[in-house]
């Protein structure tokens, strides 16, 4: 027993006590009005708070083709490790934050339904998702505190049973909202309640059932608004979901089973008895999705696919931040509004003349699908890392060609720039191509705005690795030509594929990437052999005196002779000749290295010659050029490889494991793959 007490005390000991007492506050409304004067901010309204919960989390700028961009740290959830974090759409998060902080200044989008539109998989619930998770944590923290009262000792104001002892406020109002309107600029002015940074403001009044009670009380006493803030306990709000606190979730389902009801609260047929009337606000349920997300967010799901019912409400309660609750007026809440919906919906929406006041009280957010590879790797990455995929190895670009095939099916083709898709990728993954610049970029997403909007979701490519993970066909391992493979015998059966045109292009895209694959291990196994630090060391060297010389116009020392020579002219050109540099530009890319080893010296810095992205391609090539006949890859493919060429092999293995990631099964593989292209003479 002892024993079983420890280990629960163990556990006991894991609460955090301070945070628990901070989060049970309760008070009187004076003590809630020193609070408001030492910290104004805990009456900020539900848009307010929801942008200063983003900015918390601090913001990171950085240029994009000529573009500066802000990335919002609040999207990568670092709070949940990352499980949420939205990738490569900064640019529609930044439309999101900036309409939050209008809305926030009172300019006008907090009058607005924010739809955010794109296809399906595009990471619109994911937004939603975070915003609820981050404002329910947000009312957790000293910064985001909020508050909300409690009505006590209500015997003889027509309160039954234990309501009569304690009545929450239905729907978490702002305390303030006890102060009668026509006093209300008054009282925050002579109380000092603003300071120099945050400016109290009250709007709205309080719900049926509250302004029931208080008028009640108002006449027990004869008027006297002091005795009945007797009656008012204020305590700290803590937003939560699962308890349908300030967040609420709404999700069309069949029109037999749902009613507007849902959204504004029902009549409670067993307090009818007790109170005599069906338009009693003690007889009525404040619990529809509006009335619970009170001070908070509510999320709508598929909001293009509600009945025209609920859209009348979901009209008033943008544009006029109200509810109305069956058999009582008009009643006030305040709270984002938050619908998502896919292409196709708002399609419908725009042919439909009756959803026009629905369209004029919408601010759309198109959030498409990525665009960069790097970006759409770091989603594959999420799920498919070492530490979720245990007993399984994945070969290096398995997730890279999957991210490369999925965004090929987004980008439209190049209608000018004699560009291939391909190339555009690259461009957009801020890869460095001879002759396009940054403005290049700026042209390709001007000439296809609609990009991103169409093409593989992502959840499709996770699909398809997953079974390529599950076939045990790749000795614990999978590759890039097994994924590939999964996902081109998925197009057959894809449900959101519209027709064969469009499946045979995704198809053609496959060949695109096998091809980019082909050169990216190619390449590898290239720099592979050529991982000899020494040899490639004394080539740049010899390579870097032969420019000196022929730039300076003077000699060089001969290595065995020692005596003065011509700058070796052969040695230059084959090394030039790797990375297509012609007889007529030889000049000017040794005056660029010479320039570049310069420009550091003057730094101070001393070169390197792995520093220089060309000149290391073109070395490695040279000296790849060199060693491969002594390797002679073309024998892997032989059943029989004498002791020497094996010793050979295995050290290009071991490097292929040690330098780019690979394990035994697939280093094997690619050199098997590889010395294949050999054989057949394609070795360009």
């Amino acid at each position: 027993m002892g024993d079983a007490q420890s280990l629960v005390g163990k556990i006991a000991a894991m609460q955090d006590y301070a945070l628990y007492r901070d989060l049970s506050w309760e008070g009187s409304f004076e003590e809630y009005l020193g609070l408001i004067r030492k910290q104004p901010q805990v009456t900020r309204n539900a848009f307010q708070r929801a942008y200063d919960m983003i900015i918390r989390y601090g913001t990171e700028e950085y240029t994009d083709n000529k573009k500066k961009l802000v990335r919002y740290n609040f999207f990568k959830d670092e709070l949940n490790g990352g499980q949420d974090a939205i990738y490569g759409l900064d640019i529609p998060l930044m439309r999101l934050v900036h309409v939050l902080k209008a809305a926030a200044e009172g300019y006008g989008p907090e009058k607005r339904v924010i739809l955010l539109h794109g296809p399906v998989g595009s990471s619109k619930s994911t937004i939603a998702r975070l915003m609820k998770k981050g404002i329910e944590h947000y009312s957790m923290s000293t910064d985001g505190a909020l508050y909300t009262f409690d009505w006590v000792n209500l015997d003889g104001v027509g309160m039954a049973g234990p309501e009569s002892g304690r009545f929450k406020c239905p729907m978490h109002e702002e305390p303030l909202r006890l102060i009668p309107p026509t006093w209300r600029d008054r009282a925050v002015k002579e109380l000092e309640l603003s300071n120099p940074t945050f400016h109290v403001r009250v709007d709205g009044d309080l719900d049926p059932a509250c302004r029931f009670i208080f008028n009640k009380l108002m006449e027990r006493y004869g008027g006297d608004w002091g005795k009945v803030m007797q009656h008012i306990r204020v305590r700290r709000l803590v937003l939560s979901e699962k308890d349908r606190i300030g967040i609420g979730t709404f999700q069309p389902k069949d029109e037999k089973n749902q009613d507007s009801t849902e959204l504004t609260g029902d009549i409670n047929y067993r307090k009818i008895a007790e109170y005599g009337s069906d338009s009693d606000p003690r007889a009525f349920n404040f619990d529809g999705e509006f009335n619970i997300s009170n001070r908070g967010v509510v999320e709508f799901i598929e909001v293009l696919k509600l009945d025209v019912a609920f859209l009348y409400d979901l009209l008033g309660a943008s544009q006029e931040h109200k509810i109305k609750p069956k058999k009582f007026a008009q009643t006030d809440i305040d709270e984002v509004i938050l619908g998502h919906t896919n292409e196709a919906e708002y399609k419908k929406l725009l042919s439909n003349e009756f959803m026009e006041a629905l369209r004029d009280r919408t601010i759309k957010i198109d959030i498409p699908y990525i665009t960069k590879v790097s970006e759409e790797i770091r989603i594959y990455e999420k799920d498919f890392n070492r530490d979720k995929i245990r007993g399984k190895h994945i070969a290096p670009h398995t997730l890279e060609v999957a991210a490369m095939w999925a965004v090929l099916t987004r980008l439209e083709d190049p209608k000018k720039h004699n560009l291939s898709l391909v190339q555009k990728m690259k461009l957009y993954d801020g890869k460095v191509l001879p002759g396009y610049t940054q403005d290049t970029v700026k042209e390709l997403r001007k000439e296809a705005p609609r990009e991103g909007m169409e093409g593989i979701s992502p959840r499709y490519v996770q699909d398809k690795i997953s079974n390529a993970l599950v076939n045990d066909i790749g000795e614990g391992t999978i590759n890039p030509f097994m994924v590939l493979s999964e996902l081109e015998k998925g197009l057959r059966h894809h449900s959101l594929i519209s027709s064969d045109e469009q499946r045979k292009r995704y198809g053609e895209c496959i060949g695109m990437v096998k091809r980019e694959y082909e050169e990216i291990v190619k390449n590898e196994v290239q720099r592979a052999i050529s991982a000899d630090e020494d040899a490639i060391q004394k080539l740049a060297a010899n390579y870097i005196d032969s420019i000196k010389a022929y730039t300076l116009k003077e000699k060089v020392k001969d290595r065995f002779t020692r005596e003065d020579v011509e700058p070796d002219e052969r040695l230059m050109r084959s090394i030039e000749e790797k990375i297509d540099i012609p007889e007529n530009r030889k000049d000017d890319f040794r005056r660029e290295i010479m320039n570049y080893i310069g420009a550091l010296a003057v730094d101070g810095k001393k070169f390197e010659w792995h520093t220089n992205d060309r000149l290391r391609r073109a070395l490695e090539l040279k000296l790849f050029e060199d060693q491969k006949d002594a390797i002679k890859l073309q024998t892997l493919v032989s059943s029989v490889i004498d002791k020497e060429t094996q010793e050979k092999i295995d050290i290009i293995k071991t490097r292929m494991i040690k330098y780019f990631g690979y394990n035994e099964v697939s280093a094997r593989d690619v050199l098997d793959y590889v010395a294949s292209i050999y054989a057949r003479g394609d070795t360009k």
